[in-house]
């Protein structure tokens, strides 16, 4: 084979590689895309539900709290912007993961992700911007009702990321290595199901 043929396999080779490359980027931006958009739909109802129970005090649309006027911010129309503006900062927020979280495996990386945003929406930025109240007056229930929905929101976001990309699937029992059979939470071996 002369060096002009390897030469050519090579650079084919490469071209090849980079295309799988962009590729696979373009799946796993597809799939932040739709990761962050049911994490905003999910968690974005059950935030709905809080706040019609009153277990916060925080509006559904506080993302546009600073410019809409607050007394608005409870019609229905701005209830449900207030879960379209969810959606679109979640599927923000799940392509950040993805940047720069997406290599680290398992749960924790995804709740201290949550955790990061709820700093960051009610203590940091939100009440400067005017977003959030202070955390002295938005009280106790909205503080731990808020902090709830935010560590597992990250905690689905950075898990299903995890999952998807690092095969976390692979690490759960195969029942099928054990003869089918496994360990019950009574102790007794049973047939899995």
């Amino acid at each position: 084979m002369s060096d002009k043929d390897e030469h050519k396999r090579s650079h084919e080779q490469e071209r090849m590689g980079n295309r799988r490359k962009k590729t696979t980027a373009r799946r796993a931006a597809m799939y932040a895309l739709q990761i962050g958009f049911f994490a905003g739909l999910i968690w974005g109802l059950l935030r709905w539900l809080l706040v019609s129970l009153k277990l916060t005090n925080v509006p559904q649309a506080f993302l546009a709290d600073p410019w809409v006027r607050r007394d608005a911010l409870n019609s229905v129309f701005w209830h449900c912007m207030g879960l379209a503006m969810f959606i679109v900062m979640s599927i923000v927020a799940a392509f950040v993961y993805w940047l720069l979280l997406g290599a680290l495996r398992g749960p924790w990386p995804g709740i201290v992700f949550g955790a990061a945003w709820w700093a960051l929406l009610f203590a940091a930025i939100g009440p400067p911007a005017g977003l959030t109240e202070s955390l002295r007056v938005i009280g106790w229930n909205s503080i731990f009702s808020e902090l709830g929905l935010y560590l597992i929101w990250g905690l689905f976001i950075g898990y299903s990321i995890a999952f998807e990309f690092h095969d976390e699937g692979a690490r759960e029992p195969n029942p099928k290595a054990s003869g089918g059979r496994g360990r019950m939470a009574g102790g007794d071996d049973a047939v899995l199901q």
